[in-house]
């Protein structure tokens, strides 16, 4: 518990700290906003702090802070510093700086800022890059709150043969296309103050019951070896690749988690960085923070609407990582869960069973005792009864359907807007909107079909727009460093170039190394993908500095 106290500690306290540093860097001033200044009644509106903050926070928080940190949780308690840590400097900075410019160079979306602090070339490929990435969060988000509320709400199958399951998406689906096309004030800031109390009361809930239950958690100084009571059992695994259903002998943990073996099993340096994306730091804010640079009445709201509503995210993700840890050490019989053993998660001949290390099983038994599987979907639920009851509970499972849709809707709704921006569209009626939106939401819904029919194509398409969301993150943090030398102020410019660089090293590393293994051959050694991710890592690092100092110059000129 101390640990978890000391992660928050860090996370406020960070805050208000590095927070105020980011905002003095910066120097928001009494200039008339975009707002304002280009008011059209459609992207352009002003819209009250609380409002566009309440907006903003549901626009980042998508399932990322809380299924991320449910799988990052396995890897340990060092989570507990890992995320406020990484949040305070990196996902809290890159979504001010990023919304702050944005701000200032008119309401530009993402790629007119990446095409203004480096070249045409890096313009053209960030452009192809984000356009696939909202795609694809488009496509990913109709399909994850659909299944948690076919499965667990309605208690439905969730097959993709099954008429209801494509009936929530089509609600959904609808949804989305409204909130593409319709003013930003018309849908989007009426319902969104709802979404965000829900959002707000289960995170809340299970702060609170972290506490007033005493869920145990494990300390980051004491022995992480040996949590829990090995147990024999029988469980069912569904291969993922064919959906046959097969029993097999496992030792598993009753109560706790093997938290040393999976950290050192498993790659805490990218792995965990790429897995626990949305609380600590996340590429696709940027594309976020820019719409809310259209909305915003005041540069100086931008340290509440950009800055603080990532540490709110980082709070979020602190929670429901505390409740994963804490119902994995209670174990099922006491109401959590039991998780497999690390021999069974490392074992290459169950790899289908495991899922970005989350298993995939149907039940466990041991004796007369059934044990629920352990997939990140389960474990939600899982958490909201235990923390909140069956009412309080089923209201916060609401908030986990709403939050990939709050983020699903503004994702399509800034490809809408970037593509009219790339390619010079009006869209300033409704015909012309519907008229750009209509191709997008096609090749959404076909990609949700692939990945509905097709057993391993969600894990595909959510594997690697992990891996796209924090290599996003690296443009939007060269242009941050950019600005600062462009804006006589780099010395001031390791404050994007640090986080920069560690991610350049995280996203190459696992990427030399994932694909192959995906692919079912012999994986690069680690070793040579930490080579291959460091020589990336100074070659990216000294094009940042080549191109600040360009921008510099010029500007002096």
């Amino acid at each position: 518990m101390a640990t978890f106290i000391i992660g928050l500690v860090i996370l406020f306290g960070g805050a208000a700290l590095y927070g105020k540093f980011c905002e003095n860097v910066f120097g928001p001033d009494d200039r008339e906003t975009p707002a304002y200044s280009k008011q059209d009644g459609v992207d352009y509106v002003p819209m009250k702090t609380w409002r566009n903050s309440l907006i903003n926070l549901l626009n980042i928080a998508g399932t990322g802070p809380i299924l991320g940190p449910i799988q990052g949780i396995l890897f340990g308690p060092v989570a507990f510093f890992a995320i406020p840590i990484g949040n305070v400097i990196g996902g809290s900075m890159h979504d001010y700086f990023s919304g702050m410019i944005c701000t200032r160079d008119g309401g530009t979306q993402m790629p007119d800022f990446v095409k203004n602090y480096t070249n045409h070339t890096v313009y053209i490929l960030y452009d192809i890059f984000i356009c696939i990435l909202l795609l694809l969060v488009g496509a990913v988000f109709i399909y994850t709150p659909g299944d948690i509320a076919t499965t667990q709400v309605f208690r439905w199958s969730g097959a993709a043969t099954d008429p209801k399951t494509w009936i929530i998406y089509l609600i959904i689906f609808a949804y989305y296309f409204l909130a593409t096309c319709l003013p930003i004030d018309k849908l989007i800031g009426r319902v969104y103050p709802i979404f965000g109390l829900i959002l707000i009361f289960s995170a809340l809930g299970i702060f609170i019951a972290i506490f007033a239950k005493g869920y145990p958690l494990t300390n980051i100084w004491a022995d992480w070896n040996t949590a829990g009571e090995a147990v024999s059992g029988v469980m069912g695994v569904k291969d993922v690749a064919t959906g046959a259903l097969t029993t097999k002998d496992v030792t598993f943990l009753a109560n706790g988690f093997d938290w040393g073996s999976y950290f050192t099993a498993s790659h805490f340096i990218p792995v965990f960085f790429l897995t626990v994306a949305c609380g600590i730091l996340s590429g696709f804010h940027s594309t976020q923070t820019a719409l809310v640079s259209r909305t915003i009445e005041s540069e100086k709201d931008g340290r509440m609407c950009y800055y603080n509503m990532m540490i709110v995210e980082g709070f979020i993700a602190m929670c429901w990582a505390a409740g994963t840890m804490g119902m994995i050490n209670l174990g099922a019989d006491a109401g959590g869960l039991s998780m497999m053993g690390t021999q069974f998660l490392q074992a290459s001949t169950e790899s289908k069973a495991v899922v970005d290390g989350v298993l995939q099983a149907t039940y466990v038994q041991a004796g007369s005792a059934y044990y629920h599987q352990i997939g990140a979907a389960a474990v939600t639920g899982v958490i909201c009864r235990h923390a909140l009851g069956n009412i309080g509970g089923m209201v916060a499972l609401i908030g986990v359907i709403v939050l990939p849709i709050t983020s699903g809707d503004t994702a399509l709704r800034a490809l809408r807007l970037t593509l009219a921006d790339s390619l010079h569209i009006h869209q300033e009626n409704n015909k012309q909107r519907i008229a750009l939106a209509a191709p997008v939401f096609a090749l959404v819904f076909v990609i949700l079909v692939w990945a509905k029919f097709n057993a391993n194509g969600f894990n595909i398409l959510w594997r690697y727009f992990a891996w796209a969301n924090q290599m996003i993150s690296l443009f939007a943090l060269a242009c941050i460093a950019a600005w600062m030398f462009e804006q006589k102020k780099a010395k001031f410019s390791w404050m994007p170039l640090i986080p920069a660089a560690f991610y350049a090293f995280a996203t190459c590393s696992f990427l030399v190394h994932n694909p192959a293994q995906t692919a079912g051959s012999s994986a690069m050694s680690w070793n040579a993908a930490y080579i291959i991710g460091a020589v990336f890592t100074v070659c990216y690092i000294a094009l940042c500095l080549y191109n600040g100092q360009k921008k510099a110059k010029k500007a002096a000129a």
